[in-house]
Formats: C-alpha cells, sequence, structure tokens
C-alpha cells in the first residue's frame, strides 16, 4: 500500500491521507511519449511525462511507471529532481503540489502547503525548479522561494524577494560560492543573497546584480552560468556576466550531469565540459523529428525528452543515433473517444468545439490487444482530420471504421489504414457553403453497426445526414431529413451519439435538435425530433450521450442533465412525447439525479446498471433505476487523472471499463459482462481454489451464464451452501452468491455466512427460460 501524507504547516496542524494502491482493480493507459523533463540517479533515468513517471534501469534497461495507479496525483508535471542523497523523486506540478516518490519502499508523500497557501493566487503556484543544497530543497515558483527539509520531509520559511518584498517569478536558483542566485522574469533580473544568511526571509538580503529576464541558471563544479530570455549564456563571476554564446532558440533546460553542462534548445543539445568547450550537439533528425525539452548525460550516453518521441538515447561519441525509451501506451493523454469490443479497444483524440466547430487536428489513432500499437498520422496514408467516433464491425473485429469531422470515414483493418471514404468513392457527402463551392467538409461523427452488420453514421450540415453503408456489399443509403432539416447549413450544426434500439429504431443527439428518432418503417420512413423543456422536459437541446437498456428504454445525456424515455415504442405516434428525470431523495428531500450536470457518456452494463460519465464530476455507476448510486469515482478517490471524463467503453467480454479523460485513460476492472444466449461454455475460476486466494475480496467468479438463472452450490453430498437468482441476488446488494450480468461472483460463504471448508463442491445452473441446466465441478483447498 502507497502511503500518502498531506503536510498543512500553514495551519499548524499535520493531517495525514492514505493512498491506496489501486494496481487490484485498476489499470492505467497514459501516454509516456511528450516528456516535461529528465533527471538521472541512482543508475536510473526518471523522465516526467504529462502526468507520470517512468524510470528507466540504464544497466537493466528495465522500465517501471509511476501513475495514479500509485498514488500520483495525476495533475500536470512541471519539474522533477532526484537527490542521491536520500533517494527520493521530487515531482513538482504547474498548480503547486509537491510529491515526493520513497524510491526505497515505493510510498508517495503529498506536500499540499504552496497548493493549499491562501495569499498565493492560483495562477501565481507553478512550481518552476528544484535545487538541493546539504538537506534543503530550494524551490523555484512564480512567487517567489520556498524551502523544503528533506530530513524532517516539511516546509522551512518562504523567500518573497521581489522589491518590497513583494512576488516575482523566481524560475530557477543555483548555490555557487558563498551564495544562492535566482533567476526571475518580469524585469526582475538575477539576484543572490549569502546562502548562509539567518535573514534570507528579507527581501533586503537580496541584491539585484543584473537587470532583465533570466531563465535558466546552473552550477557546475567551479563556475556559474545563466541564461537571459534574449537566448544569451553568460558565465557569472561575482556579480559580473561575461557573455558566452547565443544560441538560435531560448534553452529550455540546462543541467549539470557527470561533469559536463547540458544546454537543450527545441532543436538541439549542446554538451561542454566543466570549461564550456563543447564537447557534442545533438540535433533533430529527419528520422527523429520532434522538438526536443531536457536531457541529462552520463557516463555511457546522453539521454533526451522529446514532445513526442519520448526518451531518445544516443552515445556522446556518436550523437547522430538515436534510441527511443518508453513504455508501452497510446500516441496522447487527451482522449476524445474509446470503443472496446472483443478485446480492442481504440483511443481517438479528435476533435471539434462544443458547438461542432471543426479542427484540423492531425492526432492518428491507438489500438489496445494486449499491448498498444499507435497509427500516428503520419502513417495513416490519408489525410483523415480531427478523428473521433469508432465503430468496431461486430462480424468482423478488425475492421473497424472511425469518423472525421473534416475528411469522411476511415477504414482500418488489421491496424492498416485501407480507404478513406468521402465524397468522391462514397455516399458522404461535403456540406456546401454559398459562394465557396471549391470548399469540401465532410464532417462525420457518431456511428454505430446494427444487427445485420450494417454501419451508420451521421454528417453534419448535410441534407441526408443519416448514412447507412454494408461493408460486405459496399453499398451507401442516404437518408433525407429535410422535413426536420430544412436549412441543413445553419438548421442544426453536428450529431453526437448513435444508438439502435430493438425495434431498429435509431436515436440520434443533435445540438440544437435534441433528441432525433428514425426508422425505416419498411420503406415509409419515420422521422421526428423533440427538443423543448415544456413538453419534452429535456434541459437542454444539446445532446452528449445516448444508451439503449436491456429493457429498451432510453438514456439521454445532455449538457445540463439527464432523462429517460421509458417508452421508445410510441415514440412516433405519441404528439406529447416526454421524457422523465429520475428523482432520487436525499435526506428525505426529493432532488433531481444530475441535475444541471454536463453528462458526456453513457453505458449500460451486464446487469443493467448504468455508468454516467460527466465533465466536472467524475464518473457515476448507478442502478438499474437510477435510484441507488454503487459508485462514484472522482480524482479524489480513484486513479482518475482527471474529473473531465470525455468519453467510456466497456469491453462485455473482460468486464473492463475504460475511462477517457482529458487527461489520460485508465481502466476499472468492474467484473461484470454480458450475458449469455445459453449456458454451453460456463465456467468456474479460479479452479481450484489454492489457500493464498482471498475468497472474501477477490470471489470465485462464474461466468459466461445466461440472462435469467438460477444458480445453486451443494458440497458433494448435497447440501445447499448457497444460491443465487437473476434479478434477485444482484451484486453490490451483500449477498454471499451474486449475480452481475454474465458474470456471478460467490465470497465462498455458506448459508451460515461462514467460509466453507476444503472439498469439491457442484454449481448447477439452470436457465429459468431455457430449462437449460449445466453443473460445474469446484475444488476448494484451505
Amino acid at each position: 500500500m502507497k502511503n500518502k501524507y498531506n503536510f498543512i504547516i500553514l495551519f499548524l496542524t499535520m493531517t495525514f491521507s492514505i493512498a491506496q494502491d489501486y494496481s487490484a482493480l485498476w489499470e492505467d493507459h497514459f501516454s509516456y511519449l511528450n516528456i516535461n523533463d529528465v533527471v538521472q540517479g541512482n543508475g536510473k533515468i526518471f523522465a516526467a511525462s504529462e502526468n507520470a513517471i517512468f524510470v528507466y534501469d540504464i544497466q537493466t534497461t528495465e522500465l517501471e511507471t509511476i501513475t495514479t495507479i500509485n498514488g500520483l496525483s495525476g495533475e500536470l508535471i512541471s519539474t522533477i529532481h532526484y537527490s542521491n542523497v536520500y533517494n527520493l523523486l521530487i515531482i513538482g506540478y504547474k498548480n503547486g503540489l509537491i510529491e515526493v516518490y520513497n524510491e526505497s519502499d515505493k510510498t508517495i508523500l503529498s506536500v499540499v502547503d504552496i497548493l493549499e497557501k491562501p495569499t498565493i493566487p492560483p495562477d501565481n503556484k507553478s512550481i518552476n525548479h528544484f535545487n538541493e543544497y546539504n538537506n534543503v530543497v530550494y524551490i523555484s515558483t512564480d512567487f517567489g522561494i520556498s524551502v523544503y527539509d528533506l530530513d524532517r520531509l516539511e516546509f522551512g520559511d518562504t523567500y518573497f524577494i521581489g522589491n518590497g518584498g513583494s512576488q516575482i517569478i523566481v524560475n530557477e536558483t543555483a548555490v555557487f560560492g558563498d551564495y544562492i542566485y535566482a533567476a526571475c522574469s518580469n524585469l526582475s533580473g538575477l539576484r543572490r543573497a549569502l546562502v548562509a544568511s539567518d535573514g534570507l526571509i528579507s527581501y533586503e538580503e537580496w541584491t539585484q546584480i543584473a537587470t532583465g529576464n533570466y531563465a535558466r541558471i546552473q552550477q557546475t563544479e567551479d563556475k556559474l552560468y545563466t541564461v537571459r530570455q534574449n537566448r544569451v549564456i553568460y558565465e557569472v563571476v561575482g556579480s559580473s556576466l561575461v557573455q558566452l554564446f547565443i544560441y538560435n532558440s531560448l534553452p529550455l533546460d540546462i543541467k549539470s550531469s557527470n561533469n559536463n553542462l547540458v544546454v537543450t534548445t527545441s532543436g538541439n543539445v549542446f554538451i561542454y565540459d566543466q570549461n564550456f568547450t563543447l564537447l557534442a550537439t545533438a540535433n533533430v533528425t529527419p528520422e527523429f523529428n520532434s522538438n526536443f525539452t531536457s536531457a541529462v548525460t552520463t557516463s555511457e550516453g546522453v539521454y533526451i525528452g522529446t514532445s513526442g518521441l519520448g526518451v531518445l538515447r544516443s552515445i556522446i561519441d556518436n550523437v547522430s543515433s538515436y534510441v527511443r525509451i518508453y513504455p508501452n501506451g497510446p500516441l496522447r493523454n487527451n482522449i476524445f473517444s474509446v470503443e472496446a469490443n472483443f478485446g480492442n479497444i481504440w483511443a481517438t483524440y479528435g476533435s471539434y468545439s462544443l458547438t461542432y466547430f471543426p479542427g484540423n487536428n492531425k492526432y492518428g489513432v491507438s489500438h489496445l490487444q494486449d499491448e498498444w500499437k499507435n497509427i500516428p498520422y503520419d502513417s495513416l496514408q490519408f489525410p483523415a482530420y480531427s478523428l473521433n467516433y469508432t465503430a468496431i464491425n461486430p462480424f468482423k473485429p478488425q475492421q473497424v471504421f472511425i469518423s472525421s469531422f473534416q475528411s469522411g470515414l476511415l477504414e482500418i483493418d488489421n491496424d492498416e489504414p485501407i480507404n478513406l471514404y468521402n465524397h468522391l468513392n462514397s455516399g458522404l457527402e461535403s456540406l456546401i457553403v454559398p459562394g465557396s463551392p471549391n470548399y469540401i467538409s465532410i464532417r462525420v461523427t457518431g456511428s454505430a453497426f446494427d444487427r445485420e452488420g450494417v454501419l451508420w453514421s451521421m454528417t453534419a450540415r448535410v441534407q441526408r445526414p443519416l448514412k447507412s453503408y454494408n461493408p460486405s456489399t459496399g453499398q451507401w443509403v442516404g437518408y433525407d431529413f429535410s422535413q426536420i432539416l430544412p436549412d441543413p447549413l445553419n438548421d442544426e450544426f453536428g450529431y453526437s451519439d448513435i444508438v439502435i434500439d430493438a425495434n431498429n429504431t435509431k436515436w440520434i443527439g443533435g445540438y440544437k435538435l435534441g433528441l432525433i428518432g428514425f426508422n425505416e418503417n419498411g420503406g415509409n420512413h419515420l422521422l421526428k425530433f423533440i427538443n423543448d423543456e415544456n413538453i419534452a422536459n429535456l434541459p437542454s437541446p444539446l445532446i452528449r450521450a445516448l444508451a439503449i437498456d436491456k429493457q429498451n428504454q432510453l438514456w439521454i445525456g445532455t449538457n445540463k442533465g439527464l432523462r429517460v424515455l421509458y417508452n421508445t415504442s410510441n415514440f412516433f405516434e405519441d404528439e406529447t412525447v416526454g421524457t422523465s428525470a429520475i428523482i432520487i431523495l436525499e435526506d428525505g428531500i426529493p432532488k433531481e439525479l444530475l441535475e444541471q450536470q454536463f453528462i458526456s457518456d453513457i453505458i449500460v452494463d451486464g446487469s443493467n446498471n448504468k455508468w454516467v460519465a460527466t465533465i466536472g464530476a467524475g464518473v457515476f455507476y448507478f442502478s438499474s433505476n437510477g435510484q441507488e448510486t454503487i459508485y462514484h469515482f472522482t480524482k479524489d478517490n480513484s486513479p482518475l487523472p482527471s474529473n473531465n471524463v470525455n468519453d467510456m467503453a466497456l469491453d462485455s467480454n473482460s468486464g473492463i471499463m475504460y475511462f477517457g479523460t482529458d487527461k489520460g485513460l485508465v481502466a476499472y476492472r468492474a467484473g461484470g459482462s454480458e450475458t449469455k444466449d445459453e449456458l454451453a461454455n460456463a465456467y468456474v475460476y479460479p479452479n481450484p481454489v489454492r489457500p493464498g486466494f482471498d475468497t472474501l475480496n477477490e470471489k470465485i467468479k462464474i461466468k459466461d451464464i445466461s440472462d435469467n438463472v438460477n444458480i445453486k452450490i451443494t458440497d458433494i453430498e448435497g447440501n445447499l451452501v448457497a444460491e443465487a437468482e437473476s434479478r434477485t441476488n444482484l451484486r453490490y446488494r451483500g449477498y454471499n452468491l451474486e449475480i452481475d450480468g454474465g458474470t456471478a461472483y460467490w465470497n465462498g460463504k455458506n448459508l451460515g455466512n461462514n467460509q466453507v471448508a476444503s472439498g469439491v463442491y457442484l454449481i448447477m445452473l439452470s436457465d429459468l427460460d431455457t430449462f437449460e441446466t449445466k453443473v460445474l465441478k469446484l475444488m476448494i483447498v484451505r
């Protein structure tokens, strides 16, 4: 278990919060390609990506990750420092949070003093740099300098070193000779004070020795260097500056490592000896075309952080050749959409605005099947911009179709992009802008396969927005919406989800039109929309999420709350269709569930329970009718790196839920799975149950059961030990034997609530609808 401590010295009290190790139930899928900082220590390279850390062992080449699963906050990392004396990795964040990772016992210590300091404006709390000297770390921030004691793991003084004791931006500090130096922005110059002084808290102790804006400062064994905002590096000699070199672009990082001075710009890494003699220069190459961010040297090479390729390793004697180092993960952390099925997970990065204004984002896609395979934009072979929704062919899982909100529909087969459907080679259409006949924009969004293997998709701002495509025959059909869309260019900006119910009705979420229903009806097309608050009871016409549950009820997520259309069958006949809010009792007071909450996605699981993702409030897991909140995951009580959950996906085979946030992708082993049509393939695991297995918490699982089943567990002599029935003994209700969709869970207890003894047990399954039966044998060894 990871221990996370919060020290709030500001109020002369000390509070502690214990952070769980979430790895038993959660998985992390962060991207490690954009590196903010790289440091070395204890024979390892520590690389900070946007909100996670990876550790590379130089000798063994093993990789280890430190993420929200281990207790990190998931906030945006600004700088890191490794203390060889204390074996601590110190992590600084843009919001002022500091976390200390103890490499010896893997504990994480969260230091919230700066984050929660009320006298510092929130925008001025960024942690810019750590400088270790003796037993303390000088922390450069946007308000001044704070001191952190590594022996006691607590804060000391804070230095406001601006004129008159004002708060100024301190980018970095360095201790050289008898002085501590501070490189400052906003014309606050280069300042210094006697490091041994007891009065450093007083601004009068600090002297400005140079004017201007200084971005970096670094000491070596016997020299001190500083970089001014004008791209010039100087040697600091006493209180004077000696100009050494002008770089083509501003150095982003300057470090002293392995007796080298290492200066990193976006396009180069300059490696100098102690006397500022240039030893080697690493450059961005066509093969490794990415901006550099930071670098360190070791006795055997140079390690360069990049903004897209992870860490590049090279040999100082031959810096023209690189090897990439990064843990397996997706391309990016800002997930726009995620889709899962058949053990395949696809992530896209979008995007378009809330009002469906397109972007020209060139991000590619990512596919997880055992490990991540990324297809960057440059490997797509087609100019597919703003990739968003993904549809996996249920009859051919290796074939997926990814919507582009500019370019049409991208087809990928076996991880190879093979076609981009557009206005020239398919039934898709571009919007038409009066006076601009050559403007082409094919804005495809929501898509879904029906039971026959036909793909349905939506295209924005055209007269026939609903398209069907049969991959088997290549046939396209467009459906005219002019009945509800007289002016397709202006009457509706775009569409979100499309879901298909048991009656083959296509339900579509709009921006202006609200909820749209369409049914072919044997050629006599039915088309209708509802979008008002008075009759339809929609809190907003902007619908972002739709889901059909197992009772063919439609769950609707808007940007201002949740609604349910209970009677979907009468939608086209009823002239006054109304949706319903879910009313719950909170402390005895009726209250609307998720009132005014931005709903981003809804998923129905095998038990007909509802997962609801939100922007700003994390993820909720509700009972089938919404009356009970089973889980509410936020960044404060789970590994979610953000409460802005853009999309979710459920792999119904494994029961794993994937949460795509604006700061990364994480997964929760929910356990429930889709029910099966028959019991032929039902099985129990683990089998045998060995002494080390924790039946009370991990539970024995009976998989691939049907929708309406009775389960009896007896000992070998026929004595009833446990019994459960679908729709009665539901999960999370406290039963010893409980059923969640296609999976049953047994905690190993009998009817007397005692753990059963070693022996052979019979699990008798009976389908209550088809009368099919099956018997499983289970061995338990205590």
